[in-house]
């Protein structure tokens, strides 16, 4: 099994020197109740300077892989979102780690008028088949994992149905 590990990177020189590598961390916790070969879409020897090069890449990893998990624990970038879209095109189960009360999910918070008891930000929450609160929570779903059908690009025809 591949599993993909969407989310941060670092940018640039600046950025990597107090970059804190989560992927480490989420493959040494998920090792140990899942077989699986980590993708790690850093990579050293790409040209950065070459845009279609490194969407590519992130794009095939995910094209390749069997399960994309997101590490939405801080505010998501452009890349981390358009991964879990590429992965709703590619059929790709999507695992969410998102705690409550962090930039994406929040507790009991009120929207013109109406008090949302656990929100989970809409787009998150749509591209994304599981939502766990940390990567171990993964532990707890894994068999819902490959027996629940992932939600594909249709969802976003779904979506805009849902309105019309």
């Amino acid at each position: 099994m591949k599993i993909y590990l969407a989310g941060s990177v670092p940018k640039g020189k600046q950025e990597e020197s107090e970059f804190y590598n989560w992927r480490v961390d989420y493959a040494d916790k998920m090792s140990k109740f899942i077989d699986a070969e980590f993708l790690d879409p850093i990579d050293r020897e790409i040209d950065e300077s070459n845009s279609m090069e490194i969407v590519g890449h992130d794009c095939k990893m995910i094209k390749e892989c069997d399960l994309v998990v997101v590490n939405a624990t801080k505010k998501l970038g452009a890349g981390t979102s358009q991964e879990m879209v590429v992965a709703k095109y590619f059929k790709k189960p999507v695992v969410t780690v998102l705690p409550k009360d962090t930039h994406h999910r929040r507790s009991n918070i009120i929207f013109y008028s109406t008090p949302i008891e656990d929100w989970i930000h809409p787009f998150i929450n749509v591209f994304s088949d599981f939502v766990v609160e940390s990567v171990e929570g993964i532990e707890k779903i894994k068999d819902n994992l490959f027996t629940t059908k992932p939600k594909d690009i249709t969802i976003v025809d779904d979506a805009v149905n849902f309105v019309s």
